[in-house]
């Protein structure tokens, strides 16, 4: 029928959400799935799943999701529950934190660095005056 609207499929856990090349935005995504970013985006980012920066991508803004690879140019914190990986082509300014982290040579990050799981257990750096 003419009418009727068309059927959109729901997302099952293995779609894609994608930001092409060439493509700006502006505000932030909150994403359930994967996210790529080959193009530009000015916001924060909050996905349950894996996010890549591809390598035309550029992103200013907060990060927290699942994994992260990075490819391209990111200006962002960076919380990650798994693994952060900067491929060789990577610029990252910003704090991140994540239990893995991954830097191949050529890769460029300025920023601090947290690693920790949930069995990590603080040293005690307090050294004892001596007397």
């Amino acid at each position: 029928m003419a009418n009727e609207m068309p059927h959109i499929p729901v997302p099952n856990g293995n779609d894609v959400n994608v930001i092409a090349a060439g493509t700006v935005l502006t505000g932030d995504i909150t994403a359930k799935s994967d996210c790529r970013i080959d193009g530009s985006i000015k916001g924060n980012i909050k996905c349950e799943s894996k996010v890549i920066i591809g390598q035309s991508g550029m992103l200013e803004g907060d990060v927290e999701c699942h994994s992260i690879e990075i490819r391209g140019k990111v200006k962002a914190n960076v919380t990650a529950k798994d693994l952060i990986a900067l491929s060789a082509t990577a610029i990252l300014a910003g704090n991140i934190v994540s239990s893995k982290l991954s830097i191949e040579p050529g890769a460029n990050f300025v920023g601090n660095c947290k690693i920790q799981n949930g069995n990590t257990v603080m040293p005690d750096t307090h050294t004892p005056e001596k007397k």
